[in-house]
């Protein structure tokens, strides 16, 4: 079976420890769920020989068991299936959401496969791990490899986020976003906002005019979106934005401001099949009137949107 990890990110850490920490290490995956979870299927957590360990598959109730296990797994090099919870033998450990876990502990996981995922999720690429859940082969590729004893994990990149405007809403939504852990840049025409976007760890870029910027590398796993009080930024961005591979494209502002945003790009000879990719009015809070209401607003209907995507 194939899972998409929700959180590549985090799921990309757990990784990286293994390959840089210097020394041997345990991989282990959630390759089952019953009833609620703290985390998903896929997720990831490592545990190394000297005790660190990055990534997490609980709200902390069962990771240093977890490390016990992954312990014994170094030592006898073998493959391990532990359960937590519903149907677990040991009763002692409680999962406080009343579930149950599966998890895989692989011992020393082939460095190749942890390098190739790694290195595709810097490259912003999908890929699969695909484990044989009792030798602990690993292989990293396109698709799952199929085996009856075979548990996959896709790793998709993380939503990233292209945020086009000018003033306190589009620093505000950049600083959330950036606070959240996603990768982002800031672009706009006005000096004080790419300061403030700055000031915030983003990536800031200056925009000279009203235009989708050339350079500007969009995938499939991007969301664009538009915080002008002067739309008339927004046709000619838009115009560009409608032709990448963004999975969302929206901009600020009342339903007026829309249809006359519309308008502007039928005039513009964007076709109406385009325009119905446009987000707008953003938000999931209609008529959010200040800056992180509306920053909160717009980054829920991203990610329901990113998660309506991977299912």
């Amino acid at each position: 079976m194939s899972f998409v990890n929700p959180s590549s990110a985090s799921a990309r850490k757990p990784l990286e420890t293994l390959l840089t920490g210097g020394q041997d290490g345990v991989l282990a995956i959630i390759t089952g769920v019953e009833g609620p979870s703290y985390r998903p299927v896929g997720a990831t957590m490592t545990i190394l020989a000297d005790g660190t360990r990055a990534g997490t598959l609980s709200s902390g109730c069962i990771e240093n068991d977890i490390a016990l296990h992954a312990h014994e797994a170094l030592k006898t090099g073998t493959t391990r299936s532990i359960r937590y919870g519903r149907g677990s033998p040991y009763i002692d450990i409680q999962l406080p959401c009343g579930g149950g876990l599966d998890i895989l502990l692989v011992p020393r996981p082939e460095e190749t496969a942890m390098r190739a995922v790694v290195e595709r999720q810097r490259a912003r690429m999908p890929c699969t791990l695909s484990i044989n859940t009792k030798t602990g082969d690993a292989v990293a590729s396109d698709e799952p490899i199929d085996g009856a004893d075979i548990f996959a994990v896709r790793f998709d990149p993380q939503v990233r986020f292209c945020v086009f405007g000018k003033g306190p809403e589009a620093s505000t939504f950049a600083a959330l976003v950036q606070s959240a852990g996603y990768p982002n840049v800031m672009l706009s025409p006005d000096d004080e906002t790419l300061e403030i976007a700055k000031g915030s760890g983003c990536a800031a870029q200056h925009l000279p005019k009203a235009a989708f910027p050339s350079d500007l590398k969009v995938d499939p796993w991007t969301a664009i979106i538009l915080f002008f009080h002067d739309h008339d930024w927004e046709p000619p961005i838009l115009k560009g934005a409608v032709d990448t591979p963004a999975f969302y494209i929206g901009a600020q502002g009342s339903q007026r401001a829309r249809d006359a945003r519309l308008q502007e790009m039928i005039t513009l000879g964007v076709p109406s099949e385009q325009l119905e990719r446009l987000h707008g009015p953003v938000g999931l809070i209609p008529s959010a009137r200040d800056a992180g209401t509306l920053a909160v607003s717009v980054l829920a209907e991203v990610l329901a949107e990113a998660m309506a995507k991977k299912q």
